[in-house]
């Protein structure tokens, strides 16, 4: 018996026009997009469908692809596709909570409008993200160990992609020792921040404050932390784990292999692009990955399943 996971993706994914057939063909897309406007105050359909410059700022970008994740995720959901197990990566936490039964739609994309605000504010310039590609974590983590200045792991994508984050001088000396060891390539990342690193810690003390006024559900369908790359059992324990993923390492890789181990062998990325399935195939490759992206790639998976 096949044991399903609903994986979502982060930022960085975004385009103009992510969702649109989902939005024109189903109710329950439209409804999500019409809370994202109203706790956030603008338009999504403006944000997401039209050509701007907001759709790739981060206060704005985490609004706009939570609202595209639960709107395919409320319609899959309605043509019979339901999980075992979810899990994000970072941003796509939320959704994978959502999807768990731990936060409400409302509350989910309430607290991700705050938590892009504070990320876009902690660190306005001065930090950086590179991906390091084809070298071990081990080698990694001493080299950012050894770095002067702040520098640590901010992503454990798949095997031969890890991402570093902090200071953008020690990320750049980091670069250059990584090269020394052996990295086949070091990629700056275009982002508006350094992202899951300690420069970020103000930003998640403001989230836990937020997180103060939110009631947490229990977690019906069990879901895995980016922070733990495990189980979340105690719905307790989520504020904190929100709170400390803003400026802690995503364990992602960990994350899909902790829910390989528990049995699930198929993956359904929900979201826009590819990204998640591009790592699942070098995490697990023997492993079934599907992917929900529009209309078209919701019938083929419905299709599949059923079959």
């Amino acid at each position: 018996m096949s044991k399903i996971a609903f994986v979502f993706p982060g930022q960085g994914a975004q385009y103009t026009g992510m969702g649109r057939d989902f939005y024109e063909n189903f109710d329950r897309a439209k409804e999500v997009f019409a809370i994202a406007s109203k706790v956030s105050g603008m338009s999504m359909e403006e944000l997401i469908f039209h050509e701007n410059e907001k759709l790739d700022i981060t206060r704005y970008t985490q609004v706009a692809m939570l609202a595209v994740e639960l709107a395919v995720l409320k319609v899959l959901r309605e043509q019979g596709i339901d999980s075992e197990v979810n899990a994000g990566l970072s941003l796509g936490e939320y959704a994978a909570l959502v999807a768990s039964g731990g936060l409400s739609v409302h509350d989910a994309l309430e607290l991700v409008v705050k938590r892009g605000a504070f990320m876009q504010d902690a660190v306005p310039t001065g930090g950086a993200m590179t991906a390091i590609m084809g070298l071990g974590n081990d080698t990694i983590e001493a080299i950012c160990d050894k770095t002067e200045g702040i520098v640590t792991v901010a992503n454990y994508n798949c095997p031969g992609q890890t991402v570093i984050s902090g200071e953008e001088a020690a990320v750049q000396k980091a670069e250059e020792s990584m090269k020394a060891a052996g990295a086949k390539r070091c990629i700056p990342l275009k982002v508006s921040g350094p992202f899951h690193s300690s420069m970020l810690e103000g930003a998640g003390e403001k989230l836990a404050k937020e997180l103060e006024h939110v009631e947490v559900g229990e977690i019906l369908t069990p879901y895995v932390s980016n922070v733990t790359a495990d189980y979340v059992q105690d719905k307790e324990a989520v504020k904190d784990l929100l709170k400390r993923q803003v400026s802690s390492s995503v364990r992602w890789q960990q994350s899909v292999e902790r829910m390989v181990a528990d049995g699930v062998d198929i993956f359904i990325e929900i979201g826009p692009k590819r990204t998640l399935s591009g790592f699942l195939k070098k995490i697990a490759p023997e492993l079934t990955s599907l992917h929900v992206e529009n209309v078209e790639d919701m019938e083929k998976v419905v299709e599949a399943l059923k079959a």
